[in-house]
């Protein structure tokens, strides 16, 4: 695959992926609304874009890894510039996690040019995005995914097809952010019967993390819940209820009940009224804590 490859979004994120494209021997050209993240993507190659459309050759190739819905249709959606840049051949490759219809609401707009939008939302932390270790979900019409299996493949461990339904990808998105959520409620709560008992919070979640839930999920949380770390964040507490609350509204327009992520809705919002919004979201644990009376300090504090 020769494309020069543009990318939109420089969070941490972002950054680990176009590190990892440049360790890789991929062309990048990049923009971000903070340009004093281009540079050292700049120093170790890549090409600057002025402007978010300079991302774009005709019929190229895009990514983009930006916070939410309303920033992905603010340089994507209807008048976009770099989509009509883009034009007819050109591929969106829309790694957001945002609701199912907006992402089809960006396809339609795609299309309007004769471009494609998929949604390729992954799963990891930005020390995976570094390294190339992204868990993957893909949607949206055939011949783009099949042109962008390449880069996916650059990009993550695995990737998982979900069909033409643009919007699918980040069904399965919101599923997955839905369970690691309720993990955590599930690993606070268990952590404060723990605690309070006198049998302590560490050596079970120890124990649990590895026999019965010997996985990454309920290690490296567990981890951080026993350990009240959760700065720096590896992925934050606004972001996650952004995230949880995405679910809810997916679920309502399906007329699917979600009870415990209205709880995990609350208790984020809780967290973040306690100041933790740009903590990790692991932080959320600690209202169950809160709850049960053995609240301590967390690390940092």
């Amino acid at each position: 695959m020769t494309d020069t490859v543009g990318l939109v979004g420089l969070g941490n994120m972002g950054a680990g992926i176009a590190q990892h494209l440049l360790d890789q021997g991929w062309q990048l050209r990049v923009w971000n609304r903070s340009p004093q993240k281009v540079e050292p993507l700049v120093r170790r190659g890549a090409t600057r874009a002025e402007r978010p459309e300079e991302t774009a050759t005709p019929g190229g190739i895009v990514l983009s890894m930006l916070s939410d819905d309303h920033a992905v249709l603010e340089l994507f959606g209807p008048q976009s510039k770099l989509v009509a840049r883009l034009g007819a051949g050109g591929i969106h490759v829309s790694m957001s996690t945002i609701h199912p219809e907006t992402a089809r609401r960006l396809a339609r707009e795609h299309e309007r040019v004769g471009a494609a939008c998929l949604g390729a939302p992954v799963f990891g932390r930005p020390d995976a995005a570094a390294a190339g270790n992204l868990w993957i979900a893909v949607s949206g019409l055939e011949p783009a995914r099949r042109r962008v299996a390449p880069l996916l493949a650059a990009l993550g461990r695995g990737t998982f097809d979900f069909g033409n339904d643009p919007g699918a990808a980040n069904i399965a998105k919101l599923c997955g952010n839905f369970l690691i959520a309720s993990s955590i409620e599930a690993l606070g709560e268990a952590a404060a019967m723990a605690e309070k008992s006198g049998v302590g919070a560490s050596r079970v979640i120890e124990m649990l993390a590895q026999t019965l839930f010997a996985c990454p999920i309920y290690q490296g949380y567990g981890k951080s819940i026993v350990s009240g770390k959760f700065q720096p964040a590896g992925f934050r507490l606004r972001l996650g209820l952004k995230d949880v609350e995405l679910a809810l509204s997916a679920a309502r327009s399906m007329d699917v009940p979600l009870p415990l992520a209205s709880l995990i809705r609350d208790r984020s919002l809780a967290a973040i009224n306690q100041g933790h919004a740009d903590w990790d979201w692991s932080s959320l644990a600690l209202e169950a804590a809160e709850d049960a009376g053995v609240r301590k300090s967390a690390a940092g504090d």
